[in-house]
């Protein structure tokens, strides 16, 4: 390479090193309102996944300083932990069923919702989000699926002999998982729920006017030319926090199922690393399952991103 070359590519990272600074320079008003913030979010969450990550690497027990030993959580983790392979495939089964199913019926319903008249629509989103911000209200559930003949759902059965004796419903392997699943559905119209809900409320209306005059002729064309494409950003939050919400299952799962659950039929990654992090204490280990699912959701929002941006062509 030349010296006329180095020389040039020098100038240009210097010309653009003093953009920036000016451009800092000029917007530090927005960024002395930003820091708060940052701040926060640097010390509280990138720190702490930092650590978390460079933990993944030693032995530590919270009794004695941390040991460096390279990949061996990793080895253990994935060729010698069967209990982990069980929670993974509850994780992604359960992922797999109430994330989609939360994220395009929370986005039905909004959309249908928003056709209503401000009061009757305020009414069905405090109805449909209620759930959500109701704390611990799915414990209504552990009666309806008690496994006496106590039970709701038991003794409902039992009265059209459709059933003779109880099932298990929360202590049977075959049912565990299913009604976990049912519950969580019930609790999935979250904050992406209301996102979808604003971002209708945002729209301009003069875009379906437009849509109208290009050749947009039903309410389904409406819905992918002009409705999905102008909420964009509502859509990515909606999925980021479907995706949070379906991999990080573990409230709810533990509450019904019990800790740790019969045979491990509602195992899930979270669990997992709540018995290794709170309950044995090997923190190094309990590190390296926290690595592997911030990874795993980082790499199924950058999937969802990519899918999102056909949204309209």
């Amino acid at each position: 390479m030349s010296v006329e070359v180095k020389t040039a590519k020098k100038s240009i990272f210097r010309y653009n090193i003093r953009e920036k600074i000016n451009e800092i320079k000029s917007n530090r008003v927005s960024y002395f309102f930003l820091a708060p913030y940052a701040i926060i979010f640097i010390l509280f969450t990138v720190i702490p996944v930092l650590i978390s990550i460079a933990l993944s690497f030693t032995y530590y027990n919270m009794l004695e300083p941390p040991k460096f030993i390279g990949l061996g959580n990793y080895i253990r983790l994935f060729l010698a932990d069967d209990v982990f392979l069980i929670a993974v495939k509850n994780t992604f089964v359960f992922a797999a069923i109430t994330g989609p199913f939360s994220y395009f019926l929370s986005l039905l319903l909004a959309w249908m919702i928003n056709e209503f008249r401000p009061v009757v629509r305020a009414i069905f989103t405090l109805l449909f989000y209620a759930p959500f911000i109701s704390g611990n209200a799915f414990m209504v559930w552990q009666i309806f699926f008690s496994s006496d003949a106590y039970g709701y759902l038991n003794s409902f059965l039992m009265n059209l002999n459709i059933i003779n004796s109880p099932i298990l419903w929360l202590e049977n392997p075959q049912w565990i998982m299913p009604v976990v699943i049912f519950v969580a559905m019930w609790m999935s119209f979250g904050t992406a729920f209301l996102a979808f809900i604003a971002g209708l409320q945002n729209i301009d209306p003069s875009l379906y006017e437009a849509g109208a005059i290009d050749g947009v002729k039903n309410r389904w064309q409406e819905l992918w030319y002009i409705t999905l494409p102008s909420m964009r950003p509502q859509l990515l939050f909606g999925a980021i926090m479907a995706i949070t919400q379906s991999f990080t299952a573990s409230g709810q799962v533990i509450a019904l199922a019990g800790f740790p659950s019969v045979d491990y039929a509602a195992r899930t990654v979270v669990t997992h690393l709540i018995d290794y992090g709170n309950v044995r204490f090997e923190m190094g280990y309990a590190a390296t399952i926290a690595t592997v699912l911030f990874f795993t959701m980082i790499i199924a929002q950058r999937i969802v991103q990519k899918i999102l941006s056909k949204v309209g062509e």
